[in-house]
């Protein structure tokens, strides 16, 4: 993985492969370290302006020699956009094609300065944060299967990114920032791997692996829990669904105590882990259906939040829960029409067995609020299609009964760049989930159907703060975009680790 870092010193006399400097979009006489690196080159920056070659545009990017005149060979300028509409994730993003480009020139080591920290009106801190996040994310690749083993650029890579700054005073809170951003970088790049791989590879077995492997290495308790466990708490939700799968069902529950004196500064974040979902008898049409080895996004979101929340120390108990499963259509497969009956005993109509994420939900939920006594919860799964009728590709879905546990999600991922926006829970909805035959079924027909499903999630979590996030839409990505790569998001990995530093604030 390339190494961000920072240090003193001055970008001209850099003598790394490539340089990058920025531009604001309307600017014609740049300043700052890109006026420096524009003197050096004898105005050649101020001419391309001036010419309208390089504009400032939000991805746009410019490659220039130096032809001797610096240490360095080429000068990449990176578009910023406009200056009242930037922000960490104009970093971010920038910094993640910006990364991808110097890849594809083949530089092994490059410099950059603080994007934003003067005149852009940015934290230094978070300026670096957002950079080490960008060039990391952006430079992601899955490449596990490839016979070479080589990346889409023939084997190049980016090793080292250093982030040059002249003032000595800031050094140190930069240095603290990228060390940050690269953590951050880190726990979503786990994700993503989580995501991306096969699911003859990752079942809920090697879920509970890795999980395992991750609290090992950051001291925490966890526990995994098999069906004998689950029988013995009448988890009939979590059994119904993994009853066609050959392969064996999971709860895992990794545990921070970040403030043990006061057990009921809590929350739980738990995740959908569908290792696969082929729809069961319900099963789903054949089109994309290899997507489904990533039903498992919001628990393995979870997975890589709770590496960042061990790391990060916040004042604030933290459980990890991810419920993992495959749904599978068998001989023994739950049928629609089935009743069951989940661990609070609430009994269930299975409607639609291609419904079965917030059935296992409903069973961790439970436990977790019974058993952990759980304060807040905040689910995350890849629960409907409808989300992404609503929504789209560009924000997750964000549902609950807490309006400021809500809030404090969507200004977790305002600062994360994750984009969520808020669906209604109004009671209306709820007749949809109705059942002549049970206490609810477990869908509520097509009109709002991201809705209701999380209205079905919300009958398990009487007596907890609630926050429900739908990321059907966002957890894949078709093409690479800044920051964002083809494949597996990521998303919400930072944002959980956000949400729990301020909560842990404001506890």
């Amino acid at each position: 993985m390339t190494t961000v870092r920072v240090e003193q010193g001055d970008i001209t006399q850099s003598d790394a492969d490539a340089i990058i400097v920025n531009l604001f979009e309307g600017v014609t006489t740049p300043g700052g370290g890109t006026g420096a690196v524009d003197a050096a080159l004898d105005g050649a920056l101020s001419a391309l302006i001036a010419d309208k070659e390089i504009t400032g545009k939000q991805g746009e990017t410019a490659t220039i020699h130096t032809f001797g005149k610096l240490p360095a060979r080429r000068v990449v300028i990176a578009g910023l956009g406009k200056r009242e509409r930037f922000n960490t994730d104009v970093v971010r993003s920038v910094s993640g094609g910006v990364a991808r480009r110097l890849r594809q020139l083949g530089a092994k080591r490059a410099a950059v300065i603080a994007h934003g920290a003067g005149i852009g009106g940015l934290d230094a801190g978070d300026s670096a944060q957002a950079t080490a996040e960008g060039t990391l994310l952006g430079l992601y690749e899955f490449k596990r299967y490839r016979s070479s083993n080589g990346s889409s650029d023939d084997g190049k890579s980016l090793d080292d990114l250093v982030i040059v700054e002249r003032d000595e005073h800031r050094v140190q809170t930069l240095a603290a920032g990228a060390a940050k951003g690269t953590l951050l970088a880190e726990c979503a790049i786990l994700a993503r791997d989580l995501v991306n791989e096969p699911a003859n590879v990752v079942n809920p077995a090697r879920m509970a692996e890795v999980a395992t492997d991750v609290a090992n290495d950051a001291g925490l308790p966890i526990t995994v829990l098999g069906r004998e466990d689950m029988m013995e708490r009448g988890m009939g939700a979590m059994l119904a669904v993994t009853q066609g799968s050959a392969n064996e069902p999971r709860l895992i529950i990794m545990e921070y105590a970040g403030d043990p004196e006061h057990p009921e500064n809590n929350v739980a974040i738990v995740g959908k882990g569908i290792t696969f979902d082929s729809g069961g008898i319900s099963i789903k049409p054949a089109a994309s259906m290899w997507e489904m080895k990533g039903d498992m996004s919001g628990g393995a979101s979870v997975i890589g939040a709770m590496k960042g929340i061990a790391a990060l120390k916040p004042k604030i108990n933290v459980f990890g829960v991810v419920p993992a499963v495959e749904n599978m259509p068998s001989g023994t497969a739950q049928r629609p029409g089935d009743i069951i009956r989940a661990m609070n005993g609430k009994t269930i109509e299975v409607d639609n067995t291609d419904a079965e994420g917030r059935l296992i939900l409903a069973d961790a939920i439970c436990y977790i609020k019974e058993v952990r006594k759980a304060r807040r919860v905040v689910d995350i799964a890849t629960l409907t299609g409808a989300v992404v009728v609503a929504l789209g590709h560009v924000a997750s879905g964000v549902m609950g009964t807490s309006q400021e546990l809500v809030d404090s999600v969507l200004s977790a991922s305002k600062a994360t760049g994750e984009k969520m926006w808020q669906l209604p829970l109004f009671e209306e909805y709820k007749r949809q989930n109705r059942s002549d035959y049970a206490d609810v079924k477990n869908t509520g027909g097509r009109p709002a159907g991201s809705i209701t499903a999380a209205l079905f999630i919300g009958e398990f979590t009487d007596g907890v703060e609630w926050a429900h996030l739908d990321i059907a839409g966002t957890f894949m990505s078709e093409r690479a975009a800044g920051h964002v790569v083809k494949g597996a998001t990521g998303v919400p990995t930072r944002t959980l680790v956000r949400l729990v530093e301020d909560l842990a604030r404001v506890a």
